[in-house]
């Protein structure tokens, strides 16, 4: 009996992000295992050495990029029982995802499609393509309830299957008391609103003048950033730049509570690794944040953009120890959910289930690119 063979469609670590970061702890989890073989198709593949100044010029960087992407997507989809897509929404959806569902189908190969995007309403109220091509794959796999929700809306099936969160990694101890050294990983993107995050610690800092911010992440507006910090006369801010995966742990083990306040979102992995570490969570209520952290329980929640509530949620966990302890003991059952030997079951289910039919309804072991018929 061979191993069911899957090819993850999705960015590498090269763009440092979230999908990124999941498809990577998917593939390392499946390395060793004895059902499931599978192997990374990059949707940022690095062109011919000839092609790559094209790199470098915006518009170009996207012509070499498709040009080598698909020619690797035929050859490495026809090796695969099934396609698994990893997919974001608006032109992302349309350069990476829609390729490789159109190679798997030319391969007759069925498409598992993993949706992580917390900008989906508006994706799908805009793009009727989008619509019709989450109808018709095999299955739709989102990381939060909440996108359950937003599918439904528009008469899509999806299932959950949450983010991978390892424990062993991000360990887990109470801080008593807490200390004033909060910490942030959102990259510095509009969506995430990293503004917001400045001027609720400009209020922390009136209050805990050595208290201390630590930004990890990058992006566009990280010059903003810098000017609001200094515009804003805060003290002790410390902007990481972006970090490794591998790295990040580091910064929870060092800092006492976490904050973020998007006001778009689905389910961050940053507050799944803040959980397992055992730090106090404050964020805004956007998208799918509270189908994870219900406010009072797992953490504290503010309306969007209020600066203003994130402020005195921190402030109110840093006067009571007793809260934050509370807090922090149930958020990290959440991540109970979340663990390897729970999450693989789930994907094995899913795998299993789309493997007996093609797209063209056909019995894989009729299209298997092997001519085997595969046991599962």
């Amino acid at each position: 009996m061979r191993k069911l063979r899957v090819a993850v469609v999705a960015p590498s670590l090269g763009i440092l992000g979230g999908q990124a970061v999941q498809a990577d702890r998917l593939i390392r989890a499946w390395k060793t295992d004895p059902d499931v073989e599978a192997w990374l198709v990059p949707v940022n593949p690095l062109p011919a050495r000839l092609f790559r100044w094209a790199t470098r010029v915006k518009y170009l960087r996207t012509v070499a990029t498709e040009l080598t992407y698909g020619p690797e997507l035929v050859r490495e989809l026809a090796r695969a029982d099934i396609v698994h897509v990893f997919s974001a929404s608006y032109t992302s959806f349309l350069l990476a995802p829609l390729p490789a569902i159109a190679v798997a189908r030319a391969l007759r190969r069925p498409v598992v499609l993993n949706y992580r995007s917390g900008q989906a309403a508006d994706h799908l109220s805009r793009s009727a393509i989008a619509r019709a091509v989450l109808r018709h794959v095999e299955q739709n796999i989102v990381p939060s309830r909440y996108l359950v929700e937003v599918f439904d809306g528009f008469g899509i099936d999806a299932a959950v299957i949450p983010n991978i969160v390892d424990l062993d990694r991000f360990a887990f101890r109470h801080r008593e008391p807490l200390r004033p050294r909060l910490v942030s990983t959102r990259n510095f993107q509009a969506l995430y609103n990293v503004p917001c995050t400045l001027r609720a610690f400009r209020i922390v800092q009136d209050r805990w003048p050595d208290a201390e911010l630590t930004l990890v992440g990058g992006g566009s507006e990280e010059r903003a950033l810098r000017g609001l910090a200094d515009q804003l006369r805060l003290r002790h801010v410390t902007f990481a730049g972006p970090i490794h995966p591998d790295a990040v742990a580091d910064y929870y083990r060092a800092n006492d509570v976490y904050v973020q306040s998007p006001n778009i979102d689905n389910m961050p992995t940053s507050v799944l690794e803040a959980f397992a570490s055992g730090l106090p969570v404050v964020s805004t209520e956007a998208g799918g944040v509270p189908a994870i952290l219900a406010d009072g329980v797992h953490g504290l929640l503010a309306p969007l953009d209020d600066h203003q509530q994130i402020a005195a949620h921190v402030l109110r966990l840093l006067d009571d120890s007793a809260l934050a302890k509370r807090l922090v003991s149930a958020a990290f059952s959440v991540c109970q959910r979340c663990t390897w030997p729970v999450v693989r079951e789930q994907w094995l289910q899913v795998y299993r289930r789309v493997l007996h039919t093609s797209p063209a309804g056909l019995p894989l072991a009729a299209v298997d690119g092997r001519g085997g018929r595969f046991e599962p």
